[in-house]
This record gives structure tokens, C-alpha cells and sequence, in this order.
């Protein structure tokens, strides 16, 4: 005869998720940019995450040693109850969603859609396939500019944005208007 109560390892318990805070970096210079972020953008909030803040669009050039025209990039903040790595996760099958294949592309080549975590609340990350903060996102201007906008105070290990900035070469970044719907 069934028991009343189900046995306790059975038994569901509620477990304590802390929200995070993270900061990602948008990147795109194939194909229609600006509609491909606006895409991106609600892909990623349909995915549960809850953006509170976009930056606007900045076209910036290329970084990196191969040939190619500029990239449209713009950082959005979103609240998440993810691990870094399930972000990580959600975040490829974004990537995914557009036609990124990683495994077969070009190092620093050009892209349909680059999204990269800047950082998780205060955590540090070093696994080999991630690592957070950016490890290199205090020496790229464009990711930096659009990070400085929404969150012009933010200090990333103790060192502030801004001031980060002010040692960065911004020649040829460039603000677009009008900032890109959500898709």
C-alpha cells in the first residue's frame, strides 16, 4: 500500500538561486547588423533572461588580423538566475540560432553574430573555455565604450571603466542612431 507522503529524497525542496548581473558584448558585420542585434537582443530575452539596459550601437573597426568591414557592437545588461556556464550555454545556442558554427570559423574573422560575456556580477572565472571577466575587454575600445554608457561608474577589479577607456585608441568609433528595436 502507497505510502501518504512521498519518501524524503523524493521531496522537492526549494533551492536558493542569487541573481546575477551580467554585462555582454554584441558584435556583427555580416549581413544586416543592425537587424541581427535587434534579433539577438529578443532572442535573448525570450530565453528568460531580463535585460535591464542596451547601450546604443557603435560601428567600430575590425580588431584582429584579418581583412574585413566594420562590425556594429553594443553591450546589454541582463539579470540571471544561470550559472556562467549555462549562460555561456544559452548564449551559443544563440550564436547558433543565427548560423555561428565556432568550431568552423576564421580567429578574429567575421561574423553573423558574436556575443562574448564581459562579466558576471563580481565573479571570476578561469576554466579554459571561459573566463570572466573578458580577459581581454580592458584593451578593446569597443567593447569599453559601450560598457562605459550603461554603467559609467563600474569598476572591473579595481580598476574603473572610464579610466580604462581614456588609455584605449576610439579613432574611427562612431555612435549610430537610431538605436535598433527590439526583434
Amino acid at each position: 500500500m502507497p505510502r501518504s507522503t512521498p519518501p524524503d529524497f523524493f521531496v522537492r525542496r526549494p533551492r536558493q538561486v542569487e541573481k546575477r548581473l551580467a554585462y555582454l558584448c554584441l558584435g556583427s558585420n555580416l549581413g544586416d547588423r543592425a537587424g541581427t542585434m535587434a534579433k539577438a537582443v529578443g532572442l535573448i530575452a525570450r530565453t528568460g533572461l531580463k535585460i535591464v539596459g542596451r547601450s546604443s550601437l557603435y560601428e567600430t573597426p575590425p580588431w584582429g588580423p584579418v581583412a574585413q568591414g566594420p562590425y556594429l557592437n553594443m553591450v546589454v545588461a541582463v539579470e540571471t538566475e544561470l550559472s556562467a556556464r549555462e549562460l555561456l550555454n544559452m548564449l551559443l545556442g544563440v550564436e547558433h540560432a543565427f548560423g555561428r558554427d565556432r568550431t568552423r570559423e576564421v580567429r578574429f574573422g567575421p561574423r553573423t553574430i558574436d556575443i562574448d560575456i564581459l562579466l558576471y556580477g563580481d565573479d571570476v572565472v578561469a576554466e579554459p573555455d571561459l573566463e570572466i571577466p573578458h580577459p581581454r575587454m580592458m584593451e578593446r575600445a569597443f567593447a569599453l565604450i559601450p560598457l562605459a554608457e550603461l554603467a559609467p561608474d563600474l569598476v572591473v577589479q579595481g580598476v574603473p571603466v572610464r579610466e580604462a577607456l581614456e588609455r584605449l585608441d576610439r579613432s574611427g568609433i562612431e555612435k549610430v542612431d537610431p538605436q535598433p528595436a527590439e526583434g
